[in-house]
Order: structure tokens, then C-alpha cells, then sequence
């Protein structure tokens, strides 16, 4: 029954099994996120964003936690840290999208790539905004195609990689 709760285990995929499905879904979206972020790029000949580095240089201030090294060293390890955190936030969310799964939640292909949409925004751009690193109310329309695009290649493969690695259970009806 596509787009209703099924109840625990109705594909009979245990609760670890679809956390790692959803981990390796969020996986195969953020591959999907970031090849669609490099293409804008060379299509437009822009520059990356700043906002990942910004942002662990604004939780590194929030935190009192002190980045090593001397300056050259300290910008290529935030360099570093800020992709890193947008693939554990690519893979947390595919992560709890398999949660989700083990708990009945099987709205299907395009109700799994909506949420998955839905929650990349929300973990890649939440913390930034609350940050203050960026604010999406004075985005330009071609800053929001620049950030929604990407996170709907993000949903589409982490729904469709989902799908495959755990799918729904077949109907005995014609058994």
C-alpha cells in the first residue's frame, strides 16, 4: 500500500539492515548531489560555495573548538571538514529514511525521493541558516535553483537506491 505506514517489518528487512540500506541510499544520493553541483559549475563557470567552509569555521567559534595547524594547514582542514559534513549529512538522512522504512513508513518511489528531498534540505541548509552562515529568505531565484536542483538528484537516487535495496513486499493476490 503505497503512501501508508505498513506496520514494522513489512518487508521483513530487520531495523539494522534498513538503517544500512538507507545509509547506502543517502550514500548513492549525495554522489547524485554532488555530480549535480559540479556540472552547475562547469555549465556556469562558478565558483564552489563557501558556505560548507563558513560553517565549520562558524561551529568551530561556537564551540570554542580550536582548528590545528597554521594558517595554510587550518584552511585546508576546513577545507576539508566542510564536504565531509555534507557527506554525513547525505548519508544521515538516507540513514534515517531506512529507519523510517523499518517502521512501516513505505510511501513508495516518488513519496521516498519527496522526503528525501525534504530532509537533505533540511540537514544541509538548517544548520547553516541557524548559524547565521546563510539565509535562504534573501536568496536570489537562481541561488534556490542552485541548492534545490542538486537536492532533487539527492532524492530521486537516494528514493531509487532505496527502493531497490529494500522493496516493498509483493501482493500474494495471484499467488
Amino acid at each position: 500500500m503505497a503512501g501508508k505506514f505498513q506496520g514494522p517489518g513489512a518487508a521483513g528487512m530487520n531495523t539494522i539492515g534498513a538503517l544500512a540500506a538507507g545509509a547506502v541510499a543517502g550514500a548513492a544520493g549525495t554522489t547524485a548531489l554532488n555530480a549535480v553541483t559540479y556540472l552547475d559549475m562547469v555549465w556556469r563557470g562558478r565558483p564552489a560555495s563557501s558556505t560548507p567552509e563558513a560553517t565549520v569555521r562558524k561551529l568551530a567559534d561556537v564551540t570554542g573548538i580550536s582548528i590545528p595547524g597554521a594558517e595554510e594547514e587550518r584552511t585546508n582542514r576546513i577545507a576539508g571538514v566542510g564536504p565531509l559534513l555534507g557527506i554525513l549529512a547525505g548519508v544521515s538522512v538516507g540513514a534515517a529514511l531506512g529507519g523510517l522504512r523499518a517502521a512501516g513508513y513505505r510511501p513508495g518511489l516518488v513519496g521516498t525521493s519527496l522526503t528525501a528531498v525534504a530532509g537533505a534540505l533540511v540537514v544541509g541548509n538548517g544548520p547553516m541558516t541557524a548559524l547565521g552562515v546563510t539565509d535562504p529568505r534573501t536568496w536570489s531565484r537562481t541561488d534556490w535553483l542552485s541548492d534545490v536542483v542538486p537536492h532533487l538528484a539527492y532524492g530521486i537516487a537516494a528514493g531509487a537506491a532505496l527502493e531497490a535495496l529494500d522493496p516493498a513486499p509483493r501482493s500474494n493476490a495471484h499467488a
